[in-house]
């Protein structure tokens, strides 16, 4: 390990790339505690530590709506305008022809996701304020905010998410981790320090066993999240012998892995994105001349702050997700297509057809545990707090979750670049 990192600081250009990534996290702390003028901090953190919806916002916002600062939505309207993309690429066929376009055609479809992350930030913007607003104490976190304060602020929001959105795409772009999770993961180690001490502070002699059961668990969690992310199902594949000119080729027996959790972390992103959003269209309505509008609205912002119902709504759409997000980036007919064309088969399995059901058959089959053991992850803070007395956690099961998944992927991406300037010093 000290070996590769004194390769990775020898290697100039990985160097500098890894150095620009740590510039571009720095700027976002700094965003990130750049407040919106006229807010009450204090106020509303204290609003936020029992709000569990607006936790998870804070948590994917990096801590930016907990200062309320420029930044308080995070990179939430560029995954609500991702989600959007993707299903509409799915139903709408000229945009499904544009994503088999290659490179250039997903460059049109990650243009397209920028111009509706700006509507997206807008209208995330204007719910969180009036959301704020509209609750008890709510006067005493705003202020008495002015219709020009209002349009001020989402300016200031607006501008905020399209910037940290550019970051995120110049991170991504330097090959050593996704700008979009390298951010998430950044507020959440940022958040690390001040959850330990807050849940230290309120700790006596006859929590130390609570304590350690969680430490336990945490550990626990952070070996299955290990397993889980680097398991997968080899598939035999074997390319047959083709003669050409006096040479022969092929005749070579491989595999093709299947991942446990080929979503990563996106599947509990998504749905974090989802399960604010009935809650905070719901404070709109709340007080309707209406009185069926009113009371559905009351009603659906009840059930989501009741505990049981918000964890299995999360756990569904945890699990939900996770199959809709693998059936978006893995194509068993595409991948059987180029099986054939290039002489390769599965050994029991005709070619074309027969072979994209049966990587369908395995791949549902293995991601059923997958999506279970994300589920869990999601809703595990809340099985915690259940069974015992305390109402922190430094950190959750969805937070350790990404944390780990970030540094594989960010590793994996690293050992990619430094093996291949192995082989190219070797060749030359």
């Amino acid at each position: 390990m000290l070996e590769r990192l004194r390769q990775l600081w020898n290697v100039r250009e990985l160097r500098n790339k890894i150095l620009f990534v740590l510039g571009m996290l720095v700027i976002f702390r700094i965003l990130a505690h750049i407040p919106i003028p006229a807010i009450d901090a204090a106020g509303l953190k204290s609003f936020l530590s029992g709000n569990p919806l607006l936790g998870l916002l804070n948590l994917f916002s990096g801590g930016g709506l907990e200062n309320f600062s420029i930044v308080m939505l995070g990179v939430g309207p560029y995954i609500t305008a991702s989600i959007i993309m993707q299903l509409l690429t799915m139903i709408v066929p000229k945009l499904e022809a544009i994503q088999k376009d290659g490179e250039s055609g997903q460059a049109k479809i990650n243009q397209y996701t920028r111009y509706l992350t700006l509507p997206m930030a807008l209208l995330q913007g204007f719910s969180t304020l009036t959301f704020l607003r509209q609750q008890a104490g709510g006067a005493s976190v705003l202020g008495a905010i002015s219709p020009f304060d209002m349009v001020v602020a989402l300016a200031a929001i607006l501008g905020g998410t399209m910037l940290l959105m550019w970051i995120g795409e110049l991170i991504s772009e330097k090959k050593v981790g996704n700008g979009i999770s390298l951010l998430i993961f950044a507020g959440i180690i940022a958040q690390l320090p001040q959850s330990v001490q807050q849940t230290v502070s309120v700790i006596d002699q006859t929590q130390i066993l609570t304590i350690v059961s969680f430490l336990v668990i945490g550990l626990i969690t952070i070996a299955g999240v290990v397993f889980v992310t680097e398991g997968q199902r080899n598939i035999p594949v074997t390319y047959a012998k083709r003669a050409i000119g006096t040479s022969s080729m092929g005749g070579v027996n491989t595999h093709l892995p299947l991942r446990v959790n080929q979503a990563g972390v996106i599947p509990i992103i998504f749905a974090v994105s989802i399960i604010l959003f009935p809650p905070l269209i719901a404070q709109f309505f709340t007080t309707s001349a209406t009185p069926w509008i009113a009371n559905l609205a009351v009603w659906v912002r009840d059930f989501f702050q009741n505990q049981t119902y918000y964890g299995l709504m999360y756990f569904i759409l945890v699990v939900a997700f996770t199959y809709f997000y693998t059936a978006v980036v893995f194509q068993p007919q595409q991948i059987a297509e180029n099986l054939q064309k290039q002489g390769g088969f599965i050994p029991g399995i005709r070619p074309g057809t027969p072979t994209a059901h049966y990587l369908s058959y395995v791949s549902n089959r293995i991601i059923l545990g997958g999506a279970l053991f994300l589920g869990l992850i999601a809703v595990l803070p809340t099985i915690l707090q259940s069974f015992s007395n305390m109402q922190s956690i430094a950190i959750g099961g969805t937070s350790l979750l990404i944390v780990v998944s970030v540094v594989l992927e960010m590793l994996k991406q690293v050992q990619a670049q430094l093996v291949m300037r192995d082989y190219e010093s070797f060749y030359k």
